[in-house]
């Protein structure tokens, strides 16, 4: 099931004394935030109204409103920002990451389950997929299109065809 609110930054810092956030941010870039009119706050999800944002190196500067101060920012450190999803259009082909959590994998060819996404990590030229089995075992895969088959995020199943040696069959039986 897709969550309504999506983790899209967690507040680090202060930027400032005029009460502007630097948030490490979840999402592709720091643009992500130019086209976001609110985001909500912490666990509670309180909506908040995006005034500005910018890139600041790896992290990007948001000035929310009703924040005001250095002092008003001190409060909000370490907490996460969402959006809702209601708020994004995403272009075909392209989907959150976190809707892939919890996706069975499936082999395109002999539809054997090797369990479920349980992570994926952004590093480089291709995103690795964690994927937890059904005996506790991680096993990874590079999300390149000579593995990475189909993602069927409403129907909850990822098919792949692993490479050769990919997965050790000690690993996956």
């Amino acid at each position: 099931m897709k969550k309504q609110y999506l983790e899209t930054a967690k507040i680090v810092a202060a930027q400032g004394l005029k009460g502007e956030v630097r948030v490490q941010y979840y999402c592709d870039d720091a643009e992500f935030f130019r086209k976001l009119k609110r985001l909500f706050l912490g666990g509670e999800k309180k909506e908040i109204k995006l005034i500005s944002s910018r890139p600041h190196g790896n992290l990007a500067v948001l000035k929310l409103e009703g924040v005001d101060s250095r002092e008003e920012v001190t409060p909000l450190v370490g907490k996460l920002l969402y959006i809702n999803r209601d708020d994004v259009k995403l272009e075909k082909g392209v989907y959150f990451l976190q809707d892939l959590i919890g996706l069975e994998v499936r082999d395109a060819d002999s539809d054997k389950v090797y369990g479920v996404v349980d992570d994926i990590y952004q590093n480089g030229a291709a995103d690795v997929y964690s994927i937890k089995t059904p005996e506790g075992k991680q096993l990874m895969f590079p999300a390149i299109p000579e593995v990475l088959i189909s993602r069927d995020i409403d129907g909850g199943v990822i098919t792949i065809r692993p490479l050769k040696g990919l997965f050790d069959d000690r690993d996956t039986k």
